[in-house]
């Protein structure tokens, strides 16, 4: 299956993508949170779909996109997973993962603007493959590890390299910030994706390819970044888990490149669809 949610921030309601046309769940009567993944949520809405084949509305192309997963417990990120971001980023491979937090405030849907921060001179970007936790991961196996899994879909960790990187303490501070974190166009269940290590994941900037990757460079894979993160946390239902970016970014570029207001910023992987993102200067409310 693949899992939209649709419609205005903070409005969303659910819906379905089947070959290639979106189709409103609303009738369904849960949205696409941690209760819905915890308590089989997955196999009830394909009951569901089998019930209601034919009757579902189709939802227009006009309709905004939100993330497909409601706003999770929290939003987990692997920094330097891949060996020549790291080489670009003049950083060490790192012999255990890197693991920094985005805000769940800066989740947003895959075609939303993104806010480059008052006072940002240095936000960039970073396609990634996420996935999503489908029940609570403890102390789990790597063995066992792809049973957590829920499904999979598109993110661009967006990145205040300044705040990032020159300010002190964690990469926290430039991570979280309102609109960093654009997610899907939809999630797409393990089914759907034969092999989530291999596959290819692209950026644009300005219709320029800055990143182009497959996802079998992976330092750290997903099975073993499940049972990794279980041992220091619990993983709940929802949670939204990035393994990280190639090379590519601006950060890496020499002299560096970054966001400027009216950029636009298009990234894709292979069956989890593209999205779009135009970056837009802060300006008050």
């Amino acid at each position: 299956m693949k899992l939209i949610r649709w419609g205005k921030p903070g409005q969303e309601k659910t819906g379905v993508i089947i070959n290639d046309v979106k189709y409103d769940t609303s009738a369904f009567g849960e949205d696409y949170n941690e209760a819905f993944f915890e308590n089989d949520g997955l196999n009830r809405l394909a009951a569901f779909l089998k019930t209601n084949e034919g009757k579902l509305n189709v939802i227009s192309d006009a309709e905004r996109l939100g993330s497909p997963v409601a706003r999770p417990s929290k939003i987990l990120c692997i920094g330097l997973n891949y060996i020549k971001h790291a080489e670009e980023s003049g950083m060490a491979i790192p012999a255990e993962p890197i693991l920094f937090m985005k805000s769940t405030t800066s989740l947003v849907g895959p075609f939303d603007d993104i806010t480059i921060p008052k006072n940002s001179v240095k936000s960039d970007w970073e396609v990634e493959l996420a996935f999503v936790i489908g029940k609570k991961a403890s102390y789990v196996s790597e063995a066992d590890a792809m049973d957590y899994v829920a499904g999979y879909c598109l993110h661009n960790d967006v990145s205040e390299r300044e705040w990032q990187l020159e300010r002190g303490g964690t990469w926290d501070k430039g991570k979280g910030c309102d609109t960093f974190a654009p997610v899907g166009p939809f999630l797409a269940t393990k089914d759907e994706i034969a092999d989530p290590h291999k596959l290819r994941l692209w950026l644009k900037l300005n219709g320029k390819i800055m990143q182009d990757s497959n996802t079998d460079d992976l330092i750290f894979n997903i099975p073993f970044l499940v049972s990794y993160l279980s041992n220091f946390m619990t993983l709940l239902p929802g949670d939204i888990i990035s393994t990280g970016t190639p090379a590519g970014v601006g950060l890496g570029f020499k002299p560096p490149i970054f966001l400027k207001d009216g950029d636009v910023i298009e990234l894709g992987i292979d069956g989890l669809g593209e999205s779009r993102q135009v970056a837009k200067a802060y300006a008050k409310a």
